[in-house]
């Protein structure tokens, strides 16, 4: 009975002592695991958790690193001057055993920012089937860092995330930009880019800096430091909720689209002889109707012929501002709850027939104007065929609404993005980092100046691997055109942009040219890429070349002229064929900008109006949409837009 009784204890203890070992099992971060991308030719940090001073062994590359775990659990150990090649297997071994398979050692890149950084080449496939077709490339590889916040404290790993290599699948999940800009340098040099997305849409640069950053912009720091009570942050959220819901029943019960339920306003046999008639693409508040909110139902007859019925098909439509259902001949085919992504729906087989076929569409508009967006794809399509369904609609107003208060983005708030997406991934080596956003900031272009840099500084300090490049997007052109000179947010923002540049070891993407009028979400993604690789092969790879657009730099009065001087002119200046360039503006004393004659002499722009005798001032491309920019370099890099009154003095 000893001898059962002192098993038995025995067993109690082996049983402890092995549930205590599967607690403390060795762990690494999310970011290393299989697929991963290391940096080559420097010293790389290899971390994780253990047991407090249990002993580690990570075998790599013919080396065994031997390292203790520290009182908090915590280890790390820096493995030096890797060169470029894989794939590599690593073993790291404790109290259990951890193979990392697939390890490839090259460059790593950390692509940040907001919605055009997080745009993704599904949402701009259309402009690449090629690309997404043919592409296979097992040395470019993506790790999407979650999108989440968190106001108390920098976090030590991610949530989840895997490394995944370029196929006609996965492709669809990298962000567009940098894919083509990976693209670009693995032609170029044939070693491996890890590419580590860190964007999320609409976030303003605070939300990607640290608490001790914020602490230079006081409203900023405040603000995070409420933020840190967790009690506001759900009340937010379930207050927020509760009234998006409410404003959404409401308008479900007052829809007259849906108060007939054998009748509903999708119907095929509906009578809508009654129905008003408006052209589509446009908006509701050009008609009768006025800038109504609430639910507005459209319907529109089309023919198919007999070669496209019964066949699968693609239903474009444009951009509809705010939110669709859609119907063809009654049967549902999707539903988009907010305006930015583009309207590309899948029509199942067998839905559409030969003759007269009925689209339904049910827009809802929360706020402003409700409508569909002009100057988009609006068309029914399938492999051979296509049908313009552009031109006259019925519709007619469902219901009625005050207009609906947004929702508080947290993910926007100062903070939040750095401590959750930003703070866990400063241990991996990197090569650098290229970032897109400006939008969320440009209304407030002069704290945007200071704020920027900071962030730049805030990263190199807490990344502690010096100052890498950090290569950045400027803003494009976007809105509608305007007809005279005047003032505008988006260019101050650029402005603000530009003057970044003065931080050591930093280079700008213009993408002036790069924009849509109608669309803060531009599909090309391909020349924004492979301007940023520009960049990154002089300041990250040291090549001697061109990599700028004109970029102003001083000016001269002479008489009505002013002569503008450039840097960055590579092997001149060009003006794509014009021998006259436009989007050019000039200013006497009394500020009044008008439109200017301008052409290139050499490496300068002489300007010049006949309606301002004494020019002190010039403006280019000064607009959020400005027209006919055709400063380049003969290298086809595109000028930043730029003022002079910046600087003058009156």
């Amino acid at each position: 009975m000893k001898s059962l009784i002192r098993i038995f204890c025995s067993s109690i203890v082996i049983i402890f002592y092995i549930s205590d070992c599967v607690n403390a099992q060795v762990r690494l971060p999310r970011l290393i695991s299989d697929g991963i991308v290391l940096q080559r030719d420097t010293d790389v940090k290899i971390w994780g958790w253990a047991e407090k001073n249990e002993q580690i062994s990570v075998s790599f590359l013919d080396t065994i690193y031997n390292i203790a775990a520290g009182n908090n659990g915590e280890w790390a150990l820096v493995i030096s001057d890797m060169k470029a090649g894989g794939p590599y297997e690593m073993q790291i071994s404790a109290s259990n055993l951890i193979t990392v398979k697939d390890i490839m050692v090259g460059d790593v890149w950390v692509c940040s920012g907001q919605s055009n950084m997080e745009l993704n080449m599904k949402r701009a496939s259309p402009l690449y089937k090629d690309e997404i077709t043919n592409c296979r490339n097992d040395y470019i590889r993506q790790f999407i860092v979650p999108k989440t916040y968190n106001f108390i404290e920098p976090q030590k790993d991610i949530s989840s995330g895997m490394w995944k290599a370029v196929d006609p699948e996965t492709i669809l999940e990298f962000s567009a930009v940098a894919y083509f800009f990976a693209a670009e340098l693995y032609e170029r040099y044939k070693v491996p880019i890890g590419l580590i997305n860190a964007s999320l849409g609409g976030t303003p640069a605070e939300a990607w800096m640290s608490s001790e950053a914020l602490k230079e912009f006081p409203v900023h720091f405040m603000e995070a430091q409420k933020l840190k009570d967790g009690t506001i942050i759900n009340k937010t959220i379930a207050q927020d909720n509760e009234r998006i819901k409410s404003w959404y029943d409401l308008l479900r019960k007052k829809d007259e689209g849906y108060k007939d339920r054998n009748n509903d306003w999708h119907n095929p046999n509906l009578n809508t002889s009654d129905w008003a008639i408006m052209k589509i693409p446009g908006y509701w508040a050009e008609t009768q109707l006025g800038p109504v909110n609430g639910v507005v139902w459209f319907r529109k007859e089309i023919s198919v012929p007999a070669s496209m019925a019964g066949k699968q098909a693609k239903l474009f439509l444009g951009r509809i501002v705010d939110a669709d259902s859609v119907y063809v001949n009654g049967v549902f085919i999707g539903t988009t709850g907010y305006q930015y992504p583009p309207r590309r729906y899948e029509i199942p087989a067998d839905v559409l027939t030969e003759g007269k076929n009925l689209i339904t569409v049910r827009v809802i508009s929360n706020i402003g104007r409700g409508g569909f967006v002009n100057d988009k794809p609006y068309e029914l399509v399938t492999e051979e065929e296509t049908i313009d369904i552009k031109g006259d609609w019925q519709y007619r107003l469902g219901a009625t609404m005050e207009p609906l208060a947004g929702q508080t983005f947290f993910t926007y708030k100062p903070g939040g993005l750095y401590n959750a997406m930003i703070a866990p991934i400063l241990n991996m080596g990197i090569k650098g980092v290229i970032w897109y956003q400006g939008e969320s900031n440009a209304g407030k272009s002069e704290e945007y100046a200071r704020l920027f840099p900071a962030l730049i500084y805030d990263w190199r300090k807490n990344w502690s691997q010096g100052d890498f490049p950090i290569l950045y997007v400027q803003l494009p052109n976007f809105m509608e055109v305007q007809s005279q000179p005047g003032e505008s947010d988006w260019a101050l923002c650029r402005e603000s942009q530009l003057k970044t540049l003065s931080v050591p070891n930093t280079a700008m993407a213009v993408a002036i040219d790069l924009g849509e009028w109608n669309d803060i979400h531009p599909l090309n993604k391909k020349d924004v890429g492979k301007r940023l690789a520009l960049s990154a092969k002089a300041l990250a790879y040291g090549e001697d070349i061109v990599y700028s657009g004109p970029l102003f730099q001083s000016f001269e009065v002479k008489g009505s002229k002013v002569m503008l001087t450039f840097n960055n002119t590579g092997s001149g200046l060009d003006g794509k064929g014009n021998k006259k360039l436009k989007s050019f503006a000039i200013a006497g004393s009394d500020r009044k900008f008008v439109w200017a004659e301008a052409k290139i002499k050499g490496r300068k722009v002489i300007v010049r109006s006949k309606d301002v005798a004494h020019p002190v001032a010039v403006r280019y491309a000064w607009a959020n949409n400005p027209t006919d920019a055709k400063l380049y370099n003969k290298e086809g890099l595109p000028a930043s837009p730029f003022r002079t009154d910046n600087w003058a003095t009156y």
